[in-house]
């Protein structure tokens, strides 16, 4: 029932994101038609100069120069603009992705508990405990640079069960094994370290930091804190106000 309440609470927080998703692909389309129609003003600005050059003044080569950088920084200024609404395009997208690993987590760390007090055993376990030790060798892969990662390993995997709810029922993962990991190049990274997200992590409760996720390690942390908590970084910035 509480997974059917999330899921439609869920759908109308997305509702209006294919149109937000619309608009600012349609402004990036508009940003991309200025910049050509520029780029093609900048060209002939450029010919009509070198045509003219020798016939004119001292005065009017200084300004006609003028005319082609004033069209040349307005072409910078929509092209940083098109790379920052491209990029707000990405955390809104982002936004929903991180929220929907977060509740996965901890919807799947409220069933294994809930299956832990109904005395659930699975099928592997008994296995296990039936083969000994042995399953638990068999199971492992080789540590170095060599191993595959199989799909428990792939960056989404671990970015969902690396949220806060999920952290306590893991292993601690050392920084030097995640490193031997295949990493996807458009994985976004977090923490002091910029790394991808592994192990136990925590998230900074300022709302406005500029990284929000943290390794334990990274900011000597062992066990997660009571309250709240701040990064070195907001604790600086809230000192100094």
């Amino acid at each position: 029932m509480a997974t059917a309440i999330y899921l439609e609470h869920y759908l109308d927080s997305i509702e209006n994101l294919p149109c937000e998703l619309q608009r600012n692909f349609t402004l990036m389309r508009e940003l991309d038609s200025r910049t050509e129609e520029k780029k093609g003003e900048i060209d002939k600005l450029a010919e009509e100069y070198i045509t003219n050059v020798r016939n004119l003044a001292s005065e009017q080569r200084v300004e006609h120069l003028q005319k082609i950088q004033s069209a040349y920084s307005k072409c910078k200024e929509y092209s940083d603009d098109k790379v920052q609404l491209a990029m707000q395009t990405y955390e809104m997208v982002d936004k929903h992705i991180r929220r929907l690993d977060a509740d996965l987590a901890r919807f799947e760390n409220e069933l294994k508990e809930k299956l832990d007090v109904g005395g659930y055993e699975s099928p592997d376990s008994r296995a296990l405990k039936k083969g000994g030790g042995r399953g638990l060798k068999e199971k492992r892969g080789p540590k170095g640079r060599g191993r595959k990662c199989s799909d428990d390993d792939s960056p989404r995997k671990k970015k969902m069960k690396n949220s806060p709810e999920f952290s306590e029922s893991l292993l601690p993962v050392h920084p030097s094994d995640v490193l031997d990991m295949p990493v996807d190049p458009n994985e976004p990274t977090y923490c002091l370290c910029h790394q991808v997200s592994y192990g136990e992590m925590i998230g900074c409760d300022n709302p406005d930091c500029p990284i929000e996720w943290f390794h334990f390690a990274c900011v000597d942390l062992t066990t997660k804190p009571k309250g709240k908590w701040f990064c070195p970084r907001c604790t600086q910035d809230r000192k100094k106000k």
